[in-house]
């Protein structure tokens, strides 16, 4: 197919269209009963509980197409609501996705979208069992809901932490913001001298957790190997200090978070500088980076030790104590929610 080859939606027709998008797609899941192509989808989870998540993504809010190849928008749209079964500490096993496009979009178009879904239903061996799709007045919108499974009352709330309790995080905070601050940049000199190009050099690593996040698969599968039940738990979307500061709220505890313990990469950290902000400002307040936040009992430290994945920031307090963050030099600030809000633009 050539470069230019342009197919118009219309000429398919809305089940024409779900036909040709999905095509490809095999059940993974024994749960899986009956998938695409009936009026409604049938799954089985055989005595677990299930567990079902949805994410609403709008052009212009949540993504710009301006510097998100469509590949990797639908990848991202199916990990974040991976990321939230995770963070129940359940399994993914099925998703549905409604898409509604404007005329601007041609069938190959959305075939690198679901191209993007397709990569990431193989690595987590998730199916997707259904969807919509419909026409929209401008901008693309999606819709993706996921559903999982999960031992009977196996599943993590974010309102059961204790006092005393270790408050983690995986892998690493604040890259996705940069990745964002980034191509924010990029988009702005793009629009005032289309003549210049981007200049990404040197900055894979932060561009990656922006336009590829991972929903952490591995951590869920490290609790079930070593016996781990954290005691709350959350993904980090909106940043880590408004996902610390919902895990106290709906926990009725305070708790201190440690500046110097907080996993930031090097690659963050030297971008941060470079654009003249604060790692720490884009740690705590960046959002997007879907790792899980958790808490643990202490008596599980030695469990998580030598997982290179997981860092410990802070620990539970009484309700009294507040929620405390300490600066390397020894200062103590309140913690404030200044995460990602979609309502504010």
């Amino acid at each position: 197919m050539s470069e230019n080859t342009r197919t118009e939606i219309s000429s398919l027709g809305e089940f024409g269209l779900i036909e040709h998008l999905t095509k490809n797609f095999e059940t993974h899941n024994a749960s899986t009963v009956l998938s695409v192509g009936d009026d409604a989808a049938v799954i089985d989870h055989f005595g677990k509980q299930t567990v079902i998540t949805t994410d609403l993504l709008i052009e212009g809010i949540h993504f710009d197409l301006m510097y998100t190849p469509l590949k990797h928008l639908g990848y991202k749209s199916v990990m974040v609501n991976l990321s939230d079964i995770y963070a129940m500490n359940a399994t993914p096993t099925q998703i549905t996705v409604s898409v509604a496009f404007s005329n601007r979009f041609s069938v190959e178009a959305l075939d690198e979208f679901y191209e993007g879904i397709y990569v990431a239903c193989e690595k987590h061996g998730v199916d997707l069992i259904g969807g919509d799709t419909s026409s929209s007045q401008k901008g693309f919108i999606i819709s993706v809901t996921a559903i999982g499974e999960v031992a009977p009352d196996k599943f993590v709330k974010r309102s059961t932490a204790q006092k005393g309790d270790l408050i983690c995080v995986s892998g690493d905070v604040g890259g996705a913001f940069l990745g964002l601050t980034l191509m924010e940049r990029e988009k702005r000199i793009y629009l005032e001298n289309p003549q210049i190009q981007p200049d990404l050099e040197g900055e894979d690593y932060i561009v990656g957790r922006l336009l590829k996040p991972e929903a952490r698969k591995d951590i869920i599968e490290f609790f079930a190997a070593n016996d781990i039940v954290p005691t709350s738990m959350m993904d980090v979307s909106d940043g880590v200090s408004s996902e610390i500061l919902h895990l106290c709220r709906q926990s009725n505890l305070g708790c201190n978070i440690y500046e110097e313990k907080l996993p930031i990469h090097d690659a963050a950290r030297k971008a941060a500088f470079k654009f003249g902000l604060d790692p720490t400002v884009c740690a705590l307040s960046g959002g997007e980076d879907y790792e899980l936040i958790f808490t643990l009992k202490q008596e599980d430290y030695d469990k998580i030790t030598l997982n290179e994945e997981i860092a410990v920031i802070g620990y539970m307090t009484d309700i009294e104590e507040g929620c405390k963050f300490q600066t390397k030099g020894g200062n103590t600030h309140p913690i404030t929610a200044q995460g990602w809000n979609a309502f504010v633009k």
